[in-house]
């Protein structure tokens, strides 16, 4: 008998078709097989274990909705009553400014459209750029304010320390704001020289410090005055700082505006 070797492995075609039945599709229920089925889930009795599951998961849904509603309606029963004072008076305060705010822009509306339209734009335009002028520091300023003597023969004063100041005094609503001999702006930065002196807008700084700002005088005192702020960080270092509101200060630093780089206006894309 000769041999020819081990036999083929099977084709496709001739494997066995049990490994083929699992990858066949289960063949629709017939209308009997679906009622009794139907006839069955019927008759679904729940055990004990479900029902008590069921219920509890219910009380829990209810349970969360109560909780969130009692904490959405005592919000406001939770604050003391100073804190109450306070939320009123800042609502107040904002209802205020914002009355003032549209009688005023109503005021300005009916001058422009009325007879003498034409000088009160002029006006508005001018009081626009008056206002633009000083944001950007191209004109000498003066009103009330305050200046803060800083006596840091330590070298105590750091760029942190020196921006913190800067920018409690801002928070505080002051419209201009010197230090030393430089004019603080949008675009004003501070950073530490080689040698460790305090630079503004590239300017050093040195010891005493000169700090001016025009604002309400009592509001950037105090703004001066807050515990672990400007003043108290320097206080607390060894330096002695001095805080002098006056009813006139002058700032006649000024800032040189740089051609920008890279910003470039928006063309407007409404009709001529």
């Amino acid at each position: 008998m000769e041999d020819h070797g081990p036999a083929p492995p099977p084709g496709p075609s001739e494997r066995p078709t049990a490994r083929r039945a699992r990858f066949r599709r289960r063949p629709a229920p017939s209308r009997e097989e679906a009622r009794r089925r139907l006839r069955a889930f019927g008759r679904f009795h729940p055990t004990r274990g479900q029902l008590v599951a069921a219920l509890l998961t219910t009380l829990l849904g209810v349970a969360l909705v109560a909780q969130a509603r009692v904490t959405e309606e005592a919000g406001l029963q939770q604050l003391r009553q100073t804190e109450l004072v306070a939320l009123l008076d800042d609502v107040t305060s904002r209802a205020e400014a914002l009355s003032a705010e549209v009688a005023e822009l109503e005021d300005d509306r009916s001058r422009l459209l009325g007879a003498e339209g034409d000088e009160a734009a002029a006006e508005a335009a001018r009081e626009r750029l008056e206002s633009y002028q000083i944001l950007a520091g191209t004109v000498p300023v003066e009103g009330p304010g305050i200046t803060v003597l800083v006596d840091d023969d330590g070298g105590i004063i750091t760029q942190t320390m020196l921006l913190d100041g800067i920018q409690e005094l801002r928070d505080a609503g002051a419209e201009a704001i010197q230090v030393g001999p430089v004019r603080v702006v949008a675009s004003s930065f501070v950073r530490t020289g080689p040698e460790g002196e305090v630079l503004l807008d590239g300017e050093p700084l040195s010891t005493p410090y000169t700090i001016t700002a025009v604002g309400d005088a009592h509001t950037l005192a105090g703004a001066m005055a807050i515990p672990g702020g400007f003043s108290d960080s320097l206080r607390s270092a060894g330096a002695t700082v001095t805080v002098v509101e006056g009813a006139t200060v002058l700032i006649d630093a000024l800032h040189e505006p740089s051609e920008p780089r890279y910003a470039q206006p928006v063309p407007s894309t409404q009709d001529p």
